[in-house]
């Protein structure tokens, strides 16, 4: 089990390098373009974005110390849920403050792009929930077999 989540703690790892990469070069560089709102939004994001890679980081250590089964991992996704309603909430507010500089720039995928990070956020968020409450469920059934025996 540890190699696999060896594998998901890397995969982890270089989807949080890319965000950072653009957090550092990215985000400055387009300050010209964007309202400052906008920016602060999406640093906001980006916070959120990065707390839940951290729980997720700590959900796959509380796996590999065959702790898997406990509160800690409920907490854990429960704070990833949070974090992914968050990211939709500031990407819904950021988008009525890019509808000007898409009609401006006539570039309609300026607002596309935080509608596909609300839907993928959303999903995050389902998924999260339901696994907080599978594994909430499967502790509660656990401490009841082992009050019983």
């Amino acid at each position: 089990m540890k190699g696999e989540t060896l594998f998901l703690k890397v995969v982890v790892i270089l989807i949080g390098i890319p965000v950072l990469g653009l957090c550092i070069f990215g985000l400055p560089s387009l300050a010209n373009y964007l309202h400052y709102p906008v920016l602060i939004g999406m640093y906001a994001a980006a916070i959120a974005f990065f707390f839940a890679l951290y729980q997720t980081l700590k959900l796959l250590s509380y796996i590999d110390r065959n702790n898997a089964f406990s509160e800690l991992s409920v907490k854990a996704l429960k704070n990833i849920k949070y974090c992914a309603i968050t990211i939709s909430i500031l990407y819904a507010g950021l988008i009525p403050l890019l509808i000007p500089i898409a009609e401006a720039d006539d570039a309609p995928g300026v607002v596309g792009f935080p509608i596909i990070i609300i839907f993928a956020s959303i999903v995050i968020a389902v998924f999260a929930a339901v696994l907080q409450k599978l594994l909430k469920n499967a502790i509660d059934i656990k401490s009841e077999n082992d009050l019983t025996v």
